[in-house]
């Protein structure tokens, strides 16, 4: 993989959807929403300083979230950080970097 480049997406591991729930009350107070229903499908990662997830998250029968968290360098000792979101996504709608 080339460093700043994203890779394909992948299915939604368990080790995902555990990076997803940890900053899901961080999306929950930036857009006022509470979110019954919360799993990743699918992420791409990007490697920069420490790695980008792009993880698309349904969030209802029909609706989807795409969600954007930083993980530093395990030298960094600093926690998950959501970096960005895009919401009224659907199923279909591909993963970018934004």
């Amino acid at each position: 993989m080339m460093p700043g480049g994203l890779t394909e997406a992948k299915p939604a591991t368990p080790e995902i959807q555990e990076i997803a729930d940890k900053v899901k009350p961080q999306l929950e107070e930036k857009t006022n929403e509470t979110y019954e229903e919360f799993e990743a499908v699918e992420y791409k990662t990007q490697v920069v300083a420490g790695i980008n997830y792009f993880i698309k998250v349904r969030v209802g029968q029909d609706s989807y979230i795409h969600i954007k968290i930083f993980k530093p360098l395990p030298q960094q000792q600093q926690s998950l950080t959501l970096t960005g979101y895009e919401t009224d996504k659907s199923k279909n709608d591909e993963l970018t970097g934004f």
